[in-house]
């Protein structure tokens, strides 16, 4: 089988099918599979989003305005532009899948099915027209630069001691301040890690230009989510963050959100990017920001690691998980604070996420024996253990 894939913008769908999809939350997916094997495949539109549009419905959402002859001419463009099942043996099929709007990136989760047979693909895709922060840096480029200069390590042993001889902490720009805890490892691509992350709900974040700016603050002030706002610069190996992601929650002050440094380690020819993740449960006047304005921290950053990790068992592409010191302990009663004068504690590891592209079941995740983490429960006096 092979399939290939392309999400269209706004702009492009409203060229291609005559009237603004977008301002319906519908985003069309072009799908195109080539069946070289011996029996009839079906596409799962449910496996690109459970609330995907027939064309007939999407066709009737713009039949406001339209005589009889022209609403009839609009069906039959959304139904001749369709997917069409079956794809037979030695047949190539195209067509869009009509999904809900995503901006950013894109999961396209494509299920083939046959008689006792099934084929499945998952493909990130980045939307056309939208400024996401990772276009500064061509991070995803420099992952697959053969020629990159790396340190390829397959001795686990040896991977733990270059991941807990990393810096503890983000900085500043110029290296004086420390600020939140480099808490996270993620080994992986586009191939498994970066599917994983959006078949969750993570999003990509937008670049820090007016538009995106303005429509921070119209959120914060509506009290509306905003799945792809900015997030403030953080540094590591001498540059801001190659990569943002973030999972947005009731509204623009509640959202969970990481950034993602590529490194210069491998793990088994996998890219490793060093990161940080925390849970925002608010946003407050700060004199440390340039729009004075900043996302207060829960303090507790390990619930965060801890959440995240969970959230990746139910990816079906974590492989592996692990904890390795490196951040160094803040206890409760001692916390540390970052760039923007939050408090917070820590008991000092970052989590290791290794992620494969062939789905793993629950039971199959393997646990890496580094670090077994406990927290002093202060008991009752005379309570039994």
């Amino acid at each position: 089988m092979q399939v290939t894939t392309a999400v269209l913008s706004p702009e492009e769908s409203a060229a291609v099918y005559g009237v603004p999809l977008a301002d319906r939350n519908i985003q069309p997916v072009w799908i195109e599979v080539e069946n070289h094997e011996d029996r009839n495949y079906f596409l799962l539109s449910p496996g690109l989003d459970p609330n995907f549009f027939p064309a007939s419905e999407a066709a009737e959402a713009f039949s406001g305005a339209l005589s009889h002859d022209q609403q009839a001419e609009l069906d039959r463009r959304f139904r001749s532009l369709a997917f069409h099942n079956p794809v037979h043996p030695g047949e190539r099929v195209a067509g869009f899948v009509l999904t809900n709007l995503n901006e950013g990136a894109k999961l396209v989760q494509i299920d083939l099915v046959a008689r006792e047979r099934a084929r499945t693909f998952s493909i990130f895709v980045a939307v056309p027209g939208f400024e996401a922060d990772y276009k500064r840096s061509q991070v995803f480029k420099r992952a697959d630069d053969p020629d990159a200069p790396v340190v390829n390590y397959t001795d686990d042993a040896s991977f733990r001691a270059a991941l807990e001889a990393l810096p503890c902490c983000a900085t500043n720009e110029d290296g004086s301040k420390h600020g939140d805890p480099l808490n996270l490892v993620i080994v992986g691509s586009l191939d498994d890690a970066f599917p994983a992350l959006v078949r969750r709900g993570w999003s990509l974040t937008e670049q820090k230009w007016s538009g995106a700016i303005r429509h921070m603050i119209s959120a914060a002030l509506s009290g509306e989510p905003y799945v792809n706002a900015p997030v403030s610069d953080l540094y590591l190996f001498g540059r801001a963050q190659d990569l943002a992601l973030q999972k947005a929650r009731g509204d623009i002050h509640q959202r969970n959100h990481m950034r993602l440094w590529l490194s210069n380690m491998r793990y088994h020819d996998k890219p490793v990017w060093v990161g940080q993740v925390s849970r925002d449960i608010g946003i407050r006047l700060t004199w440390h920001s340039s729009t004075f304005t900043t996302h207060k921290i829960d303090p507790d950053v390990d619930e965060a690691r801890t959440a995240l990790t969970e959230d990746m068992t139910y990816s079906q592409n974590l492989a592996k998980f692990g904890l390795v010191a490196g951040v160094g302990t803040a206890p409760e009663s001692a916390p540390r604070r970052n760039l923007t004068t939050d408090p917070y504690f820590t008991d000092g590891y970052r989590v290791v996420l290794v992620f494969d592209r062939m789905p793993t079941a629950l039971s199959n995740i393997e646990v890496l024996p580094w670090v077994t983490p406990y927290r002093v429960v202060h008991a009752t006096p005379g309570a039994k253990p």
